[in-house]
């Protein structure tokens, strides 16, 4: 035995100063094992468990006990105009035509000269309803029933001023693509309590995806069997998950066994590579959906009387009306985190004929949002579900095109329903014209620790070790909006 391997067969005091270089070396390279495998455990952080599941389908316990279980979020891609729904502003009616008052500070603008245009006037109609009262227009006829189970934040903020950056941040918390989206860190912090099908689900009502794509319900660092799947129109969601005909399932297990022997064996010499790992979780996880999914999509299973409710009986609502009972199917199999992007495409995106664009948005996501709603409050479920209605940002007071509005990140409104927020209720506000949050503002670093701390997870102690840091879904800000909690 020489003396490098006698070395490592020693004990070795960390108080005894080593007696030769070899001993030193030996020493050293011990400390960076230690080192390496410190940042490995960090790494596993608080979803350790969920790390060596087969396919993410793993419960891990949550920080303290959470109100809800799931989360359905519907995203309104492109930006809705918060004064034209929820915030009605009289004052900007009276200033119509005119340039934004001196008292204002011109706000960058996505388009550049709107700070400079005149202002743009609500034609729409606000009432109040519901018991506490919730201001609504006439383009919500439906979720106006539902004011009572809403939390309304009219102060909302968020830092991207273009759509790509923008949809991000609302997903991520950045507007620099690279981070883990809100549904990831859900599912890594919680796990998934269904067995047959993912953890977290995408759904989209048209054919063209958000700006950014699939970033938006992406990864990032932490591994990539947590990333969202897109569930697609029609009986088959997943592509290529069906079998052929004539295939046993003895058959296919044999087929898959052989598949994974193959992975497992790639996998051991690229222990770095967790898109390996994610592509063997994929694979399990497939094959069990291959009955499940099947199962969830099969709408006729639901009453006439439900199918009316979200409003499947119309051309005009149908998209979403499918989408939304998806996810009212999803969450009762245990599904973590659904997003619904309504309008995908970016079709919200307002900048001409404001009133046309939004009548037309608004009548196909009026019925089966408030449908939505309806069914989980009547089946017991609104309370372990936390329903988010929100896009990326709001439209600006001033005119751009003549009928229509600029993107607005300075103050628009959210609203919130379900597990763990207090119904009925409008928190914050913005000024008489609607272009800035006043008196405080929830940027979307609170909205996401919101979010999670509905599901039971505090904000701060979700962390993945990476690049040397504690990184955590809302960055280095955050705080949860207490006064919308039940």
């Amino acid at each position: 035995m020489n003396d490098l391997e006698s070395a490592h067969r020693r004990q070795l005091p960390h108080w005894r100063f080593p007696n030769s270089r070899r001993e030193f070396l030996c020493r050293a390279g011990s400390g960076f094992g230690s080192l390496a495998l410190a940042s490995l455990l960090a790494s596993e952080g608080k979803a350790g468990d969920l790390h060596n599941s087969a396919a993410g389908s793993s419960v891990i316990a949550p920080h303290y006990e959470p109100p809800a279980k799931s989360v359905i979020w519907c995203f309104l891609d492109g930006g809705a105009s918060h004064i034209d729904l929820f915030d009605p502003k009289p004052r900007l009616n009276e200033l119509a035509g005119k340039p934004l008052p001196e008292s204002f500070e011109r706000p960058v603008t996505a388009m550049g000269r709107t700070a400079y245009t005149p202002l743009l006037s609500c034609k729409r109609t606000f009432r109040q309803h519901g018991e506490a009262g919730t201001w609504v227009s006439d383009w919500y006829p439906e979720i106006a029933k539902c004011v009572d189970d809403l939390a309304v934040i009219r102060n909302c903020t968020a830092d991207g001023l273009n759509h790509v950056g923008s949809v991000c941040q609302m997903n991520t918390g950045s507007i620099l693509g690279g981070r883990p989206c809100l549904g990831s860190w859900s599912v890594y912090g919680l796990g998934s309590e269904s067995h047959d099908l993912p953890g977290y689900v995408v759904l989209l009502d048209y054919p063209e995806e958000p700006p950014g794509g699939k970033r938006n319900w992406g990864t990032g660092f932490i591994p990539a069997k947590f990333q969202g799947t897109r569930f697609r129109d029609g009986s088959t969601p997943i592509l290529h998950l069906k079998p052929p005909a004539d295939y046993s399932d003895g058959r296919q297990r044999e087929k898959l066994d052989f598949i994974q022997r193959l992975n497992q064996g790639h996998r051991r010499l690229r222990k770095e590579d967790d898109d390996l790992e994610a592509r063997i979780a994929a694979y399990e996880l497939a094959y069990r959906m291959q009955s499940a999914a099947t199962d969830v999509v099969d709408l006729n299973q639901e009453t006439a009387e439900t199918q009316q409710l979200y409003g499947l009986d119309r051309n005009e609502t149908r998209r979403n009306a499918r989408n939304c009972l998806l996810a009212r199917r999803m969450v009762e199999r245990g599904v973590r985190y659904v997003q619904l992007y309504m309008g995908s495409g970016g079709k919200w995106d307002a900048h001409k004929d404001i009133e046309g664009n939004h009548a037309k948005n608004c009548r196909e996501s009026d019925r089966p949002i408030a449908g939505l709603l309806k069914d989980l409050k009547r089946r017991g479920l609104l309370d372990s579900t936390l329903v988010v209605w929100a896009g990326e940002f709001g439209r600006t007071p001033m005119s751009e095109s003549g009928d229509g509005r600029d993107h607005n990140p300075y103050g628009f409104t959210i609203w919130m329903a379900g597990g763990g927020i207090k119904g009925g209720i409008t928190y914050g506000e913005t000024d008489e014209i609607g272009l800035y949050a006043i008196n405080g503002h929830s940027h979307v670093h609170d909205i996401h620790a919101t979010v999670l701390y509905c599901l039971g997870l505090d904000h701060y102690d979700l962390t993945f070790f990476h690049n040397g840091r504690d990184e955590r879904a809302t960055i280095d800000a955050g705080e949860v909006i207490d006064d919308v909690l039940a």
